[in-house]
C-alpha cells in the first residue's frame, strides 16, 4: 500500500469515528447542547480537557520552538501552569455556581446585562482569533498528508467539524475529544519514543534527553551543543538574556490559559465540585505526558534534522542536493522547506548566517556564501516518522494526531462561540421568552455560522499564528481571569467596577500589540518596530497581557470602591460560591 493511502486510511478512519461518536452521544437538550447535561466522568473529563488545550499550535509548533532552546521554555511553563491556576482558582467555584458560559457566570455574578455583553464580545475576540491557527493547523496537515491544497484541507476541516460539533454540542464534542486525545497523544508519544530508542537507547523521552548519544558516546544535551555551536546557533541550553521579559511573557501565558473560555467550560460538564477537582488533576496528568515528551523531542529531532545534513559531521562537507533524501523532496513541495545554493557547490549549506562572527569566520573559510536550507520548524514534529525512517504506518498515525489535535482545539472554542451567542446574547438578553427549543436551534444555527466565519478567517487570516494568539492569550489574561477571579473572591467588585475593568484590561492589550504587531495586523500600520529596544520597560507585546491583568484589577477594585456596594443577594450569592 502506498503513503497516501496508508494515511488516508488514519485520516478518513479517525473521521469515521469521530461522527459515530457524535450520533451516539448527539444533544438532546440546551443542558447536553452547553455542558453535556452535567455528568461527564471526571477522567473522561480530563482527557478531553486535555484534547481541548493540546492544538495543533502544541502538537505542531511547540517542538520547534523548543527545538531553539531554553529560551522558549517559556511555553510549557506558562502553559502548564495556567491549568495549576485554573485547577486550583477557578474549576471548583465555577463548577458550584452552576452557570453554562463564562459570560453567563459574569453576568449573573453581577446581575446586569452590560457586564454579561462585555464578557460575550471579549470571549468572541479570543475564541476567534484562537481558532484561526487551529483550522490552518488541520489545512498544513491535510495539504501534506492527503495531497491537497491548503485550501481544500481547510474545508474538509470544516465540514468534519460541522458534523460532530453541530450535531453533538458539548456532549459529542466531549465524548469525541476523549478519542481525539487517545489519537493525538499516540501520534506524538510513538515517534518520540522510538527516536529516544533509535539515537540514545532509551525508550522514554524523558530520560533519553537526559542520556547518552549513542553514535558519540557524549551525554545528548552535550553533543547537541557541540553541534549547534559549530555551525554559529546558540547552545541548545544557553540562558535567557531577557530574563524580565521571559518572566512576563510566563505570566501572560499562565493566566491567559486560566482565561481561556473553552478551557474553562469543560468543568461544567461534570456532576460535582468534587469531579472538578479530580477532572483537574486529571487533565494535568494527560497534558504532563505530552508536554514532558516535548524538550527531549524537539532536541532529539532538531539533532536528528542536522545529523541529516551534515552526515560525517560538521567539520565535513555537508548533504549533496542531489542526494538528499526522499522527506527532503516531500517538503520542499509544501513550502516549508526551501534550498538556495548560494554558492552554487551542489551542496546544502545550514548554518546561523546572522552570527556575523561565525559568518565572516569559519563559513567564509570554506567557501560559504550564506545559509541554504530553510526549515520551518513547525515540520520538525510532522515530519519526524520520514527523517527517522520509521514505518509508514507511523506517518499515517502522525497525520490523524495532527488533525485530530486541531480539531479537538477548534471544535471546543466554535462551541464556547455558539454559546455565547444563543444563551448569552440572545436567551438572556435581547430574547429572553424564547423556548428551550429555539434557543437549541439558535446554538446549532450560531455554531454554524462560527464554522463560517473560522473558515474564512482561516482562509484569510489576519496576521501571522504568533500575532493572532498573542491577542487571544493577551484578551483572555487581561479580561476574563481578573473578572473571575473577583468575581468569585471579591464581594466588594460590583457591575461598574467589573465593566471597567474588562474594558481597560482590553483596550489597554490590544493598542499595546497593535503598536508593535500593525493595527488590526495590517503589514505596515505599526507605530513602532517590533524590536527589543523600541519595547516599552522591556515588554514584548506577547507578554503585554499580564500588565492588562494587572491594569484591569486595579480599575475594577478601584471603580468599585468609587461606586455602591453590590447588592446583599449578590454578596450572599458570593459567600455560597466559596463557603457552602
Amino acid at each position: 500500500m502506498s503513503q497516501f493511502w496508508i494515511n488516508f486510511t488514519f485520516v478518513i478512519g479517525s473521521f469515521v469515528i469521530y461522527t459515530a461518536i457524535a450520533v451516539w452521544a448527539r444533544a438532546k437538550s440546551t443542558r447536553e447542547f452547553y455542558i453535556a447535561g452535567g455528568e461527564v466522568n471526571p477522567v473522561m473529563n480530563g482527557m478531553a480537557t486535555a484534547a481541548d488545550w493540546l492544538s495543533a499550535a502544541s502538537f505542531i509548533s511547540v517542538a520547534g520552538l523548543i527545538s531553539v532552546g531554553y529560551v522558549n521554555s517559556s511555553f510549557i511553563m506558562g502553559w502548564t501552569g495556567g491549568y495549576v491556576l485554573l485547577a486550583t482558582l477557578l474549576a471548583p467555584y465555577m463548577r458550584r455556581f452552576g452557570a453554562y458560559t463564562v459570560p453567563d457566570f459574569v453576568g449573573k455574578r453581577h446581575g446586569t446585562k452590560t457586564a454579561r455583553v462585555v464578557a460575550v464580545g471579549c470571549l468572541l475576540i479570543i475564541s476567534l482569533t484562537y481558532v484561526i491557527g487551529q483550522m490552518t493547523g488541520a489545512g498544513v496537515a491535510f495539504s501534506r498528508f492527503l495531497e491537497v491544497s491548503s485550501t481544500n484541507g481547510l474545508l474538509i476541516s470544516s465540514v468534519v467539524v460541522f458534523f460532530y460539533a453541530v450535531l453533538g454540542g458539548m456532549k459529542g464534542v466531549t465524548y469525541t475529544q476523549v478519542a481525539q486525545y487517545i489519537v493525538l497523544i499516540l501520534a506524538f508519544t510513538i515517534p518520540a519514543a522510538y527516536l529516544s530508542l533509535m539515537m540514545t537507547g532509551h525508550i522514554l523521552p524523558q530520560t533519553g534527553l537526559f542520556g547518552e548519544h549513542t553514535a558519540s558516546g557524549l551525554p545528548l544535551l552535550e553533543k547537541m551543543n557541540l553541534v549547534v555551536r559549530d555551525l554559529g546557533f546558540q547552545d541548545y541550553t544557553a540562558d535567557v538574556s531577557n530574563k524580565w521579559n521571559m518572566f512576563l511573557f510566563t505570566l501572560t501565558l499562565m493566566v491567559g490559559t486560566a482565561g481561556l473560555p473553552h478551557v474553562i467550560i469543560r468543568f461544567f460538564t461534570v456532576p460535582n465540585i468534587q469531579d472538578a477537582r479530580w477532572s483537574a488533576g486529571w487533565a494535568l496528568v494527560f497534558i504532563a505526558l505530552f508536554y514532558t515528551t516535548v524538550p527531549s523531542l524537539a532536541a532529539m529531532a532538531r539533532l536528528n534534522v542536522l545529523e541529516t545534513v551534515y552526515p560525517q559531521g560538521t567539520d565535513k562537507p555537508a548533504l549533496a542536493y542531489d542526494e538528499r533524501p526522499e522527506w527532503f523532496k516531500t517538503w520542499e513541495q509544501t513550502g516549508l522547506l526551501k534550498v538556495d545554493d548560494k554558492n552554487k557547490d551542489g551542496r546544502i549549506q545550514f548554518y546561523n548566517e546572522g552570527n556575523k562572527t561565525f559568518a565572516e569566520g569559519t563559513a567564509k573559510e570554506r567557501g560559504w556564501e550564506g545559509n541554504e536550507l530553510t526549515v520551518n520548524n513547525d515540520i520538525l514534529v510532522l515530519a519526524l516518522p520520514e527523517v527517522a525512517n520509521m514505518p509508514g504506518w507511523l506517518i499515517g498515525l502522525m497525520a490523524a494526531g495532527g488533525i485530530a489535535a486541531a480539531l479537538s482545539t477548534a471544535s471546543g472554542l466554535l462551541l464556547a462561540i455558539s454559546s455565547a451567542v444563543s444563551h448569552d446574547l440572545l436567551k438572556n438578553t435581547l430574547m429572553p421568552h424564547i423556548s428551550e427549543k429555539t434557543e437549541m436551534l439558535y446554538a446549532r444555527l450560531a455554531m454554524t455560522g462560527a464554522i463560517i466565519v473560522a473558515t474564512w478567517l482561516g482562509l484569510n487570516p489576519p496576521g501571522f499564528a504568533a500575532q493572532t494568539v498573542a491577542l487571544a492569550f493577551g484578551m483572555a489574561a487581561a479580561t476574563l481571569f481578573p473578572a473571575l477571579i473577583m468575581g468569585i473572591f471579591v464581594k466588594r467588585v460590583n457591575n461598574k467596577g467589573a465593566v471597567a475593568g474588562m474594558l481597560a484590561g482590553a483596550a489597554l492589550t490590544i493598542g499595546y500589540i497593535f503598536m508593535y504587531l500593525g493595527w488590526f495586523f495590517i503589514p505596515g500600520t505599526n507605530t513602532f518596530p517590533n524590536t527589543p529596544e523600541h519595547w516599552i520597560m522591556g515588554i514584548s507585546p506577547l507578554s503585554v497581557g499580564v500588565i492588562g491583568a494587572v491594569t484591569n484589577f486595579v480599575v475594577a477594585i478601584g471603580v468599585s470602591l468609587a461606586s455602591e456596594e453590590p447588592s446583599e443577594e449578590i454578596q450572599e450569592m458570593v459567600r455560597r460560591v466559596r463557603y457552602p
